[in-house]
């Protein structure tokens, strides 16, 4: 089996097709229907039943709270009517957007109700027309699952949500793993990613503690703090220490690998807490082991020494979770190697848990041949039978390593200049989307736009450092603050400069 490295997908960015780039269209449209539902828009906490949405996955830990909001009742007739008056003239054309209209302007305050006919016709004629064609696209159902995901947000949240979870990445690659998961259905899609950026603001609190505390936070928690944050910071250290995964290398496809040593798990060693905390923290932290236009990892769980004590459910049914909800698109490969016959019965019931798409990319191995399908020999570590004679060692957290976080002034600077980009970027996507359907081809547009989206990725890297608590990785000189990531050569020699981040 050949495999080639550095080739764009079908269905990456830089490699869509016209059908795909106009669903790429459509859901930027149909996100930036909701930023209009949402500015001025006050959620207000009802009776009314929210519409049934796909289940989502449930933790035993760290993540189980829900949100008791659901979105209000619709508003009047007349209301409704007003602002269609707005939106069209055509009667046909309000018969058709009635319902989803109706539903649209139920989170609106008074006020804002009021102003709306006001605030639209100010808009420009594009404008309209993109919120004409967005809402003619929904049913009242699929707005107000919409709305009963964004109880308790506004337009600014959402926003923030958005641009939180971009970081360093081109924001349509970002967008086109919801695409692609969902299998380019817009809305299932926007549905997908909008669960996915809740659950990371509200519930695990990926940027504003996992990976701003980091390694070094859970080593001062584990010094410096009570009894219960001891516990989960010593717990998240342990894996780490342990090795119990981490990241080395790449696979044939230039994919890292990320190694899990189950046999150095027991379940009862940790708190489900730390585990969740911990696999979070791996996934994100993976996010930053990728060079372009690499997008997935090479998942290797070494089954080696493995008995029926290593066996524990609950954080495999959060890392599945993860990969399909929050992370999807993540997964190149999994590689199960040198399974027991034990592990027989263990497998049948994870199979039942994994996503049809998922199990597909399940390969069992037992020899270094079987690897090295997937592996090429001087990349494949001699742990599992490889050339490489490399081994992993933790590096703990160096003193001043984050000093820069103590920088507030230059963050919030940092953070004004990244919130500016965002809105640039969000305007020139509406002249996009505005050209795209129009006659015009708009190629001065998408190269304006692609500009932008180069700016707010170079400007990632010069916030990171405020933002982000430094990782293993970057102790180790591997990710290199926008430099191309490194695994191989002398980069572990650079060491690590607590002024600068890695030389």
């Amino acid at each position: 089996m050949a495999y080639t490295a550095n080739v764009i997908a079908a269905g990456h960015l830089g490699n869509l097709t016209a059908e795909q780039e106009a669903q790429l269209r459509r859901f930027w449209k149909t996100l930036f229907m909701l930023y209009s539902m949402l500015d001025e828009a006050e959620p207000i906490p009802s009776d009314a039943s929210p519409i049934k949405t796909e289940p989502a996955a449930q933790s035993t830990g760290w993540f189980g709270r829900k949100s008791a909001l659901a979105p209000p009742p619709p508003k009047s007739a007349q209301e409704v009517l007003d602002a269609l008056n707005v939106l069209t003239q055509d009667e046909r054309e309000q018969k058709r957007l009635r319902e989803p209209l109706q539903q649209y302007l139920a989170m609106q305050t008074p006020g804002a109700l009021n102003d709306f006919a006001q605030g639209l016709s100010s808009q420009p004629p594009q404008a309209i027309q993109q919120l004409r064609d967005a809402l003619a696209e929904q049913s009242r159902e699929s707005i107000r699952e919409f709305q009963t995901i964004l109880s308790g947000h506004t337009a600014p949240s959402l926003r923030a949500m958005v641009a939180g979870v971009i970081k360093h990445e081109h924001p349509d690659a970002l967008v086109l793993r919801f695409l692609r998961a969902r299998k380019w259905d817009t809305n299932k899609a926007l549905v997908m990613m909008l669960k996915a950026l809740v659950w990371r603001s509200t519930y695990a609190h990926v940027n504003d503690d996992v990976m701003l505390r980091g390694e070094a936070g859970a080593a001062d928690d584990e010094k410096n703090g009570d009894k219960a944050a001891r516990t989960l910071g010593g717990d998240f250290l342990k894996q780490m220490r342990l090795g119990k995964s981490f990241f080395h290398g790449v696979d044939r496809q230039d994919r890292p690998i990320t190694l899990i040593r189950a046999r150095l798990h027991r379940a009862a060693d940790q708190c489900v807490e730390s585990m969740e905390r911990y696999t979070t923290y791996m996934c994100e932290t993976g996010r930053f082991a990728m060079n372009a236009p690499c997008e997935t990892i090479c998942l290797v769980f070494d089954l080696t020494g493995f008995t029926m004590a290593n066996m524990d459910y609950t954080p495999i049914k959060f890392m599945i979770m993860c990969f399909e909800a929050n992370y999807p698109e993540s997964l190149g490969v999994v590689l199960i190697h040198n399974a027991p016959w034990v592990f027989k019965a263990c497998w049948k019931i994870i199979h039942g848990w994994l996503d049809p798409v998922i199990a597909s990319k399940v390969h069992f191995t037992y020899t270094r041949q079987d690897l090295e399908v997937f592996i090429a020999p001087d990349k494949l570590v001699k742990e599992l039978g490889g050339d490489e004679d490399w081994e992993f060692k933790y590096e703990e957290p160096i003193p001043g390593e984050n000093a820069a976080m103590a920088d507030t002034d230059t963050r919030d600077r940092l953070l004004g200049e990244a919130k500016d980009l965002a809105a640039r970027f969000e305007a020139v996507t509406r002249e996009w989307l505005a050209r795209a359907d129009g006659p015009f081809d708009g190629e001065d547009t998408r190269a304006r736009r692609e500009g932008v989206a180069g700016e707010m990725q170079e400007h990632y890297w010069k916030l990171d450092k405020y933002v982000r608590a430094r990782s293993l990785y970057d102790r180790q000189g591997i990710i290199r603050g926008g430099a191309p990531v490194q695994w191989y050569g002398d980069q572990q020699k650079r060491g690590f400069s607590t002024e600068d981040g890695p030389a």
